[in-house]
């Protein structure tokens, strides 16, 4: 076998796959340390964008910088089981901060020794998820006032130590969401429990990552949340950017074969700049290039044969999710000039006449448009205005009809 069909690609796409390079995420790192040198949490984080710029990647690379600054770290993906109930949220954080505590340890009670009278000895408790689960059982009051007590009762344990806090890190958290018609607010309880205990001076910070609809929704839950939350918007890369996403891991893994100014540059526009997209694009690629590179063949970028790869591995499945009727609709949103930005209401309403036989009342249109939010191809920002969740979504709509 020859030596390029041993060497394995350095290129890794996948959902939160840390790549091989982290291209251009600088500015928001030092945004994130200047976070971790709070005292007084004054700001806490959201980190947003649309699907495939790296969000779950970067919270990863958060991580290790906030444990190196001598913070604990806890948390997970929020699933929508977390929103069925406020009791549920309250397992959820416990459980995800008794991961971390269950190695410090507590005196309670008194043990009689035996044979030395009047000796006495305290017994060691582990503060592991069964120990806080009572504390939070035990405490009178709303599951507000539960959740308070588990985790002032945690810094009285973890001021002692040489930890500055602990970082309450929660992925996909637009999941989380208040029900009023169940009387159930778990999205209201998170927010007011670490306003309430942020303002004692208690260093608990949360760092919220999702989809843009998630900073809307906290506001939309509690005003207050605008001034809590220093909101990190994370966008297609520059073009330095990209190709250094695109030619670094080569060169540092002594890669057989290399990009060509050219093909890098055929790259970066397939990806539209989306660092999901170029790990996708550069793998097959790169696969591509070592079977013809071993048959002596001349080796070239197929973008139609990687673009319908693209269609069918991401794009796919969530066309699936939309009815005829909706298709249609997102033809129409896929044709406009600014589709690729944000668009209205009234815009979509006005192309629809030219481009359909029977175009989409502004009131049909908002409730298609509510829906295909719930399926996460299109969310609605604070202004009114709208936007496809998936990036590069329009093009692959645009060629549905081609």
């Amino acid at each position: 076998m020859m030596a390029s069909l041993q060497f394995k690609n350095p290129f890794r796409p996948g959902a939160g796959h840390m790549p091989p390079y982290l291209a251009g995420r600088e500015a928001e790192e030092r945004q994130f340390r200047r976070l971790l040198e709070q005292d007084t949490i004054l700001e806490n984080l959201v980190l947003t964008g649309l699907r495939g710029v790296g969000k779950t990647v970067l919270l990863e690379k958060f991580k290790p910088i906030a444990i190196q600054e001598n913070w604990l770290w806890v948390g997970t993906d929020l699933s929508e089981t977390i929103s069925v109930s406020e009791n549920n949220l309250a397992i959820r954080l416990i459980t995800d901060l008794s991961v971390v505590t269950s190695s410090f340890m507590i005196k309670i009670g008194e043990k009689q020794g035996m044979g030395f009278a009047g000796s006495s000895e305290k017994l060691v408790q582990p503060i592991n998820y069964s120990f806080l689960v009572k504390i939070y059982e035990e405490t009178p009051g709303l599951v507000s006032d539960k959740i308070k007590a588990v985790l002032e009762f945690t810094w009285s344990i973890v001021r002692d130590t040489d930890r500055r806090g602990i970082i309450f890190a929660y992925d996909e958290a637009q999941n989380l969401s208040d029900h009023a018609q169940k009387d159930q607010f778990p999205l209201s309880v998170m927010l007011d429990v670490f306003q309430s205990i942020q303002r004692k001076n208690i260093p608990f910070m949360l760092a919220l990552v999702g989809l843009p609809t998630l900073f809307p929704k906290l506001v939309e839950a509690r005003t207050y949340a605008e001034r809590m939350f220093r909101v990190l918007t994370l966008d297609r890369l520059s073009d330095s950017d990209r190709k250094e996403a695109i030619e670094r891991p080569v060169r540092d893994a002594n890669c057989p074969i290399t990009f060509k100014p050219k093909s890098v540059e055929v790259i970066s526009d397939i990806s539209g700049g989306y660092p999901y997209f170029i790990q996708f694009i550069c793998r097959e690629v790169y696969d591509i290039w070592i079977q013809r590179m071993n048959e002596g063949s001349e080796t070239s970028i197929p973008e139609d044969e990687i673009i319908r790869k693209l269609d069918t591995d991401f794009f796919a499945g969530r066309w699936a999710r939309a009815t005829d009727r909706q298709r249609e609709l997102l033809s129409v949103i896929a044709n406009l000039e600014n589709c690729d930005g944000e668009f209205t209401v009234q815009e979509i309403a006005d192309l629809s006449g030219n481009f359909l036989n029977k175009g989409f009342s502004n009131s049909h249109i908002s409730q298609m448009l509510s829906k295909l939010t719930e399926s996460g191809l299109i969310y609605k920002n604070r202004h009114g205005k709208y936007s496809f969740a998936v990036p590069l979504m329009s093009g692959f709509v645009r060629r549905q009809g081609a």
